[in-house]
């Protein structure tokens, strides 16, 4: 990786903070077409909770939909955020420092975005929490501790928790840069935010101790989380479900669609926020080298998935699959989804040209995360619709307009929330850029080893 310019203190911090302090036209701009997606889902969800499910395409056997795709969708975009991070901080590699934060921003916002889709499912949001929660002394009812469905809360709470304080951690040094920069009101607040962060060694300490930390715990938590979302299938009868190869199935689909988010990540922000001095090409070479790993192991699983299948010779298992092969329009869908996830973009990621060209990383991002959409409606529809014996009992299910307006929304909804969280806090950390920059601008004089940025930087205690 070729060396990056190197910045002072100060001019680390205009580049990186200037959408805090600014309102520039191309802020607003890239605010406002998720708002508008956002308001729309609004609107949606208003008339599904006054209306009812009808206005789905929700039918009896096929209860499971739109909803529940998204909800597994965004899931699994969760995933890597905080899994890159971590690896990259306990390997200590160098390259991690402009991308950590908006993967572990982007963790949370889409846990958040999937959490309300079962909620939405559920009809009557309002009594959810009632149904899964097991406080009815009175009346001796009680969720089945042994569902996968009541495991499902327990797992994503425990995983946004350790997210959350994954990312606020890493985000006190900056809010003292703030702080330190700020006059009246934003001051006061960012100085609470800050507890008293002066940059001390001790502190300093302490805050590398608990990042590793929380990169060693969180790790097992993120492939637990996901193969729990594997079971709420794979402990069920239904047919092309109930297989043991789900949980690594789904834990590596949710690498490889969050890991192309990521990617899709890293160009929206150099774009949006001029961090071409910190989101260089060799970034987008490395994670389009990690990629091309991730959907080999991936297109490994889907083969597997179908072996499974065939080898026990189950009538309705081979039923299913034959389904999603042959019968429009599941076909059409299982070509497009390998095309998009895998023949597509890893020809030519394999090309280094291509992976230093930042326009096509981004739109092969783009096409693997639609081939990782359909591949959770090519698990879950044809399944669930012939998953009863009697011929009589099926059905198809054709999402409303209501279904697909919600799942653009939830699109939005975390582009507004990552928008809305560069404007409060930089994306990129400030303080590991200086950090950076310490381990590259080394000067010798004698036998001390003195760092060029601080003997620039005007506030050397800030960072």
């Amino acid at each position: 990786m070729r060396d990056r310019p190197v910045l002072t203190a100060s001019q680390i911090n205009d580049e990186l903070l200037w959408p805090v302090f600014e309102l520039r036209r191309r802020h607003v701009l890239a605010f406002l077409p998720p708002f508008i997606l956002v308001m729309a889902g609004a609107v949606a969800v208003t008339i599904l909770i006054w209306q009812g499910l009808w206005v789905t395409g929700l039918n009896r056997p096929a209860f499971w939909g739109f909803f529940i795709v998204n909800f597994v969708f965004w899931i699994g975009v969760s995933h890597a955020g905080t899994m890159i991070s971590s690896i990259l901080r306990l390997t200590q590699a160098e390259w991690k420092r402009p991308i950590t934060r908006a993967a572990e921003v982007m963790t949370v916002f889409a846990l958040v975005t999937s959490l309300i889709h079962p909620v939405i499912h559920a009809g009557r949001p309002w009594r959810i929490v009632y149904w899964l929660l097991p406080y009815d002394f009175t009346r001796g009812v009680w969720p089945d501790v042994r569902s996968p469905l009541v495991w499902d809360p327990v797992a994503i709470t425990t995983y946004l928790t350790g997210s959350i304080l994954f990312v606020f951690t890493a985000l006190i040094p900056d809010f003292a840069i703030i702080r330190d920069q700020s006059t009246g009101m934003r001051r006061t607040i960012y100085g609470a935010l800050a507890m008293g962060w002066r940059g001390t060694p001790r502190q300093w300490q302490l805050q590398g101790i608990f990042g590793i930390l929380m990169s060693a715990l969180i790790l097992p938590v993120f492939v637990s989380v996901h193969s729990i979302v594997s079971w709420d299938f794979a402990a069920s009868v239904v047919p092309a479900w109930h297989v043991t190869v789900y949980a690594p199935y789904f834990v590596i689909g949710a690498v490889h669609s969050g890991v192309s988010m990521v990617l899709t990540l890293m160009a929206f922000m150099r774009w949006i926020f001029k961090l071409e001095n910190f989101i260089w090409e060799d970034h987008f070479d490395a994670v389009g080298r990690l990629l091309i790993f991730i959907a080999t192991a991936w297109l490994f699983f889907f083969f597997l998935d179908f072996a499974f299948s065939f080898y026990t010779r189950e009538e309705q298992e081979i039923a299913v699959m034959e389904r999603r092969l042959l019968e429009w329009p599941f076909n059409a869908i299982t070509i497009i989804m390998v095309m998009t996830s895998y023949v597509i973009p890893i020809p030519l990621w394999l090309n280094r040209k291509v992976r230093r060209n930042i326009a096509l990383m981004f739109w092969t991002s783009i096409l693997v995360n639609i081939g990782m959409w359909l591949e959770r409606f090519f698990l879950i529809i044809p399944a669930i619709e012939r998953k009863q014996e009697l011929t009589f009992l099926w059905a198809n299910y054709v999402p409303s307009l209501t279904e697909s307006v919600i799942v653009l929304a939830s699109f939005g909804m975390v582009a507004m929330l990552l928008i809305i969280f560069a404007k409060l806090v930089p994306l990129v950390p400030a303080w590991e850029q200086k950090e950076g920059q310490v381990f590259r601008s080394e000067v010798q004089i004698g036998e001390v080893t003195v760092p060029a940025i601080v003997r620039e930087s005007e506030e050397p205690r800030a960072w």
